[in-house]
């Protein structure tokens, strides 16, 4: 079959998620913070294991205007949820509403429950009621201006969660904002990279992953995986596939450091649970004290915004001591993600190029300086 599918995105992340789904052999539309494509059950699987900067696949059972609890009720009734739902699918109903007239979103939320409910008993002939011990069907109702989407979650556990974080800090960066902070660049893996404010390793780990075409759901599962409608032969092949494009003999040069010695061990055990603990290194270092020998690296980091009381000043004067180490690294493409606004003023130097991005919450600018390029091979 052919289902109508949904990669979720943070905000600013749309036009990477939308170019992973092409690269992957699928035409797609571009809304916010969704991108929509059509495939089957191949498309389910093999989406959920290599998309790195999506928040999570869906299906999309249904979408219509919906002004009143009435027309909610009979329009999610007349989907074929049967398509889906085996008889004894345990589907728990979520829900959100924006700019609509069904704003209560507890009572649209039963409201759908109640109609499949009584689709499902109507095809399986059902006068009791349902067990629900079976595979998990994760199903939300989003209304937005008053148009009702249905939908079911294929990743379970949303996609950030490759499963090699075996420990993190306080204040750890999502592994999709990490993998599009190594995208946006121009890295390449036959080039050096670094990231002086590694914290628990994310992005160094996902330049690995990236860097040796290892696909980011490798190491995990998947709610849909437990559905009898795909089969266990789509996975096999989804994993023999991503076994095959790995790039396991892609060496690499990736570097990431951070002050706090016991950051720099959880960093180390993450890679190692990730299967990556011989290619990345990691050690105790300030910024001001990083150097290199190596020409057209690449650093991408994320490091203190200074958001709390009190630490304002001195992480406004480690960005003026960052500058001074790294404005004559001159070949070097440094890419600094960051809430504060004056950090082109504190590092020194004006950005080639900026971009706006969502850490979580926060609004950050992503400033790129892109080093001399590497002269052409003859």
């Amino acid at each position: 079959m052919k289902y109508e599918l949904i990669a979720t995105s943070a905000m600013g992340l749309e036009a990477l998620v939308a170019k992973e789904v092409r690269e992957l052999g699928y035409e797609c539309e571009v809304e916010n913070s969704r991108i929509t494509f059509k495939g089957d059950e191949l498309a389910i699987a093999r989406s959920n294991m290599w998309l790195r900067t999506a928040d999570r696949v869906k299906i999309k059972a249904g979408e219509f205007k919906a002004y009143t609890f009435d027309e909610l009720f009979e329009k999610t009734k007349a989907i074929p949820w049967e398509q889906f739902l085996p008889e004894n699918a345990e589907f728990p109903v979520s829900g959100k509403s924006q700019k609509s007239k069904l704003f209560s979103v507890s009572d649209c939320q039963a409201i759908v429950k109640k109609a499949i409910v009584e689709r499902l008993r109507t095809h399986y002939k059902k006068t009791s009621w349902f067990e629900e011990n079976g595979p998990l069907f994760k199903i939300e109702v989003s209304l937005v201006k008053d148009v009702a989407t249905l939908t079911i979650d294929t990743s379970g556990s949303g996609l950030h969660k490759r499963g090699y974080r075996v420990n993190q800090g306080e204040a750890p960066l999502k592994e999709t904002l990490a993998a599009s902070l190594v995208m946006l660049t121009n890295w390449t893996a036959d080039r050096p990279f670094a990231d002086p404010f590694c914290g628990s390793g994310t992005i160094a780990i996902e330049a690995a992953l990236i860097g040796q075409n290892i696909a980011p759901g490798f190491n995990r599962e998947f709610v849909s995986e437990g559905w009898d409608w795909i089969s266990d032969s789509v996975w096999d092949q989804v994993r023999t596939e991503a076994e095959d494009l790995a790039k396991y003999d892609q060496p690499l040069e990736i570097i990431g450091s951070d002050i706090d010695h016991r950051m720099v061990k959880i960093a180390e055990e993450n890679a190692f649970e990730a299967g990556l603990g011989d290619l990345v290194t990691f050690k105790q270092m300030r910024v001001q004290d990083f150097t290199t020998k190596r020409d057209y690296g690449v650093i991408v980091s994320n490091p203190p915004y200074g958001e709390r009381l009190g630490e304002k000043s001195a992480v406004e004067q480690m960005y003026k001591e960052m500058g001074k180490a790294l404005i004559p690294l001159d070949t070097w493409s440094v890419y600094i993600m960051t809430s504060n606004e004056n950090f082109e003023k504190l590092y020194g130097k004006p950005a080639t190029k900026k971009r706006k991005l969502f850490n979580g919450f926060i609004r950050t600018d992503y400033y790129q300086y892109w080093g001399k390029r590497p002269p052409r091979e003859i």
